[in-house]
């Protein structure tokens, strides 16, 4: 399983601001390795954020997205002392879902 994400929720103003930092490789399938092979495209394809059960963020990323890629939003409803639900899953079936709690502003 990939390595865990560092998440940061915390509210500003009547909004909870998350920045999240993910672990992976994200490989295109277009660069080569020395030999001169192409290496396999290994990305993350859904990138899913909920918090009381309502889901407040849904992504489809490609091979465009940077390794160990970074996401910043913010979303209206949320208090300190609940929790935000972060989970990925890539192009191989590899998945990781973390939380965080949200903290006061």
């Amino acid at each position: 399983m990939a390595d865990p994400m560092r998440i940061r929720a915390s509210m500003t103003g009547d909004k909870v601001e998350v920045k999240v930092l993910m672990a992976h490789e994200m490989e295109t399938g277009l660069r080569k390795d020395a030999s001169g092979n192409a290496i396999p495209a290994h990305f993350i394809r859904n990138v899913t954020v909920t918090h009381g059960g309502r889901t407040v963020l849904s992504a489809q990323w490609g091979t465009s997205v940077s390794r160990n890629p970074f996401l910043h939003f913010r979303f209206k409803g949320g208090k300190p002392g609940e929790k935000v639900t972060i989970s990925w899953l890539d192009n191989k079936g590899e998945k990781r879902t973390d939380e965080a709690v949200i903290a006061g502003g």
